[in-house]
């Protein structure tokens, strides 16, 4: 079967829709997460069931859009080692040396250097409101995460949390590919994240080697936002609803909008998970962090209205022999239409 085309670029308010799900999404995996570990579950293990779960239950889709492995496999692939394998592998790396709130402010500089590819790289221009809300969502997730609770600016740590940095900016610059616009043959959204979901769970198998896993473990419930939750409940949360339905809105969000401005509105993603430990898990909120997240969503809203024209189709400069083309092509039609009935009364003799 062929690939389906992917959606074509929607307007802007689906793409900031789609955006502000995904950020939802995937910033409800850590209050469900969390329980698990302090149940005895392994960080890494715990990486592991959600993705292995949610290429399991994309599977049958991969199957479906088999021919996007011949049509685009280095996109497949690279989404699989970069957006599902490496930011998780990194980020996790990176907290053996560093304090959360600095691995994750330094993931998040993302969007960041988005712009700077997009700039440098692409060469393609970017708004400088773009960049204002950059400025304004990364220094209001410095307030969320209190990065000034935990400075340790361990080498190795910031290397592993920068290359979760890099792997973030993967994501959103794959995700941008494989629509129909993009040059080559397009691809459905759903088959680039089916194939990403099953590379990344075949590196994450090597990396957290589950056979360790104790799934016993798995049985028994967990305390969450006061009442007694399954585990096996909370897994299939972050599987289906942090995995799954986050990567389907996050690239058709990409898609929509363009990879800058949906990673500043994934900037989001901390503030939802810091409310979310709020009210589920009793972790207070401090003034500074209500004061990061307001920056974070102002620096969202800015960004998305900004969203660069570049993505859109420019126009061709005139070219005066097409000019001159076209003039003369009504000119000889009418002539055309003028000796019809001489070549038809010769048809005739």
């Amino acid at each position: 079967m062929s690939a389906t085309i992917s959606p074509a670029r929607g307007t802007t308010h689906t793409g900031l829709a789609l955006a502000v799900a995904s950020a939802f999404a995937f910033g409800g995996s850590g209050v469900a997460a969390k329980p698990l570990i302090e149940a005895g579950i392994d960080p890494l293990h715990v990486v592991w069931l959600r993705v292995a779960g949610a290429a399991l239950v994309m599977l049958p889709l991969a199957v479906h859009h088999r021919s996007a492995l011949r049509l685009r496999p280095g996109l497949l692939l690279g989404f699989g080692l970069l957006a599902v394998a490496g930011v998780q592998a990194f980020y996790f790396a990176s907290l053996s040396y560093i304090p959360v709130g600095v691995a994750l402010l330094v993931e998040y500089l993302a969007p960041a250097l988005v712009l700077l590819w997009v700039r440098f790289v692409q060469r393609r221009p970017v708004t400088r409101a773009a960049a204002l809300g950059v400025v304004l969502a990364v220094g209001g997730l410095a307030c969320v995460v209190q990065v000034w609770s935990g400075l340790a600016f361990d080498p190795v740590g910031l290397l592993l949390a920068l290359g979760a940095a890099g792997c973030q900016v993967g994501y959103f610059l794959l995700s941008d590919r494989g629509h129909a616009g993009d040059g080559r043959a397009a691809v459905s959204p759903v088959a680039v994240i089916a194939y990403g979901l099953l590379v990344g769970a075949a590196v994450l198998t090597v990396v957290a080697r589950p056979w360790q896993l104790d799934w016993s473990v798995l049985g028994g419930g967990a305390q969450l936002g006061g009442v007694e939750a399954p585990r096996i409940a909370l897994i299939g949360w972050i599987v289906l609803v942090s995995t799954v339905a986050a990567f389907l809105t996050g690239v058709l969000a990409v898609r929509r909008l363009s990879p800058q401005v949906a990673g500043v509105v994934a900037c989001l993603e901390a503030v939802i998970a810091t409310v979310l430990a709020w009210a589920l898990l009793d972790e207070r909120l401090a003034g500074a962090q209500l004061a990061g997240g307001l920056m974070v969503l102002v620096g969202a809203l800015i960004a998305q209205r900004a969203t660069p024209s570049a993505t859109e189709p420019e126009a061709e400069p005139a070219d005066p022999v097409r000019q001159k083309q076209a003039q003369e092509r009504p000119e000889q039609e009418q002539q055309g239409r003028e000796q019809q009935p001489d070549r038809a009364l010769q048809a005739v003799r």
